[in-house]
């Protein structure tokens, strides 16, 4: 398998066609794309979806005066209520309110503050998550066919924490053009045992792949060229988030209060 960064993209505007810029770039470094994975970082998918914000956009309510207060109180630091509305706008629902805001995204991905990001946006203060990624990477992958391109996989990722463990890793939002996960159960381990629960999040594990590359901070390659990577002659699914009843830890969270 190869990844490489699409190099030099211009700083992304409202209104740019993700598709082209990359595509052409692309051709300007010879990275062949038909039959590949691209990977597109969200931050670029939003800028070009014109979901930036100031917190001077939101009208603070109640609940975001006291999730901002409480922050403080258990955390010691101080919480712009503007920001905490921000991310009770973007979310489904809150899971922690201390001493962090853990939410669900409107499309299913559970992460710190909704995703949303306050670097490397030069105009604005808030930087959104894709209201919906999978309909972003569909979108994209349609400009490529309108190129030439009829055989690319496109995956919008971010970085996020991860319990249990310290760090940050890339992660799939949405994808189109390939299924989210492999599915091994029923198959045979080397001792013949069958399989009957591994189910392989391949979107996720691309997305960390190419998030080794495109680097962090200010290093500026937001989308990934990823060949010679095969999905093998297995079923697919496109199950990523966990529904609320299947989820464990959802529902312990709903039970749980941060003490300090």
């Amino acid at each position: 398998m190869e990844l490489t960064p699409v190099t030099d993209l211009p700083e992304i505007r409202p209104g740019d066609d993700l598709a082209a810029l990359i595509a052409g770039r692309a051709d300007d470094l010879g990275l062949g794309l038909e039959g590949a994975v691209l990977t597109v970082a969200s931050t670029v998918v939003s800028k070009a979806e014109g979901r930036t914000a100031n917190l001077e956009d939101y009208a603070v309510s109640g609940r975001a005066e006291e999730i901002a207060a409480r922050i403080e109180e258990v955390a010691g630091e101080e919480k712009d209520p503007r920001f905490a509305q921000a991310v009770l706008e973007e979310s489904t629902e809150l899971l922690i309110e201390a001493p962090f805001l853990l939410t669900e995204t409107r499309f299913g991905h559970i992460t710190v503050n909704a995703g949303i990001d306050r670097s490397n946006v030069p105009d604005h203060d808030l930087l959104l998550l894709p209201k919906r990624p999978t309909e972003s990477a569909e979108r994209i992958r349609r400009g490529f066919e309108d190129r030439g391109y009829d055989d690319v996989a496109v995956i919008v990722t971010d970085t996020s924490g991860r319990p249990f463990r310290h760090g940050q890793r890339g992660v799939a939002l949405g994808w189109a053009g390939m299924p989210a996960s492999r599915d091994w159960r029923g198959e045979r381990d080397r001792d013949g045992r069958e399989l009957g629960v591994t189910v392989q999040s391949v979107v996720d594990e691309l997305a960390a792949a190419a998030n080794l590359v495109t680097g962090e901070g200010a290093d500026g390659n937001p989308a990934v060229v990823v060949r010679d990577w095969e999905f093998g002659d297995l079923e697919g699914s496109d199950e990523l988030f966990r529904s609320v009843e299947d989820d464990l830890i959802r529902q312990a969270l709903r039970e749980w209060r941060f003490e300090p």
